[in-house]
């Protein structure tokens, strides 16, 4: 039986929405791959994404950079 093709759910530019499943990126899906590919290293992760927001940020014309930061790291900050 064939192997099923990974569908990674990576972001559309300018529209920064998940190519997957269309919804603003990351998705769930997004975030649950980025925080298993970075469980060993949680600040690269921030600096990635700290990155990619700067990116949006430009590309979202009239974008509010408080939800930008919301959206791109509140939910990947280390806890306790």
């Amino acid at each position: 039986m064939p192997r099923r093709r990974h569908r990674d759910h990576l972001p559309t530019r300018p529209t920064w929405r998940c190519r997957v499943c269309g919804i603003a990126w990351p998705c769930s899906a997004a975030k649950l791959r980025l925080l298993g590919e970075y469980r060993h290293d949680r600040v690269a992760l921030l600096v990635y994404l700290a990155t990619l927001q700067v990116e949006a940020g430009e590309q979202l014309i009239g974008a509010d950079p408080a939800r930008l930061a919301d959206r791109f790291l509140s939910w990947a900050r280390l806890r306790g």
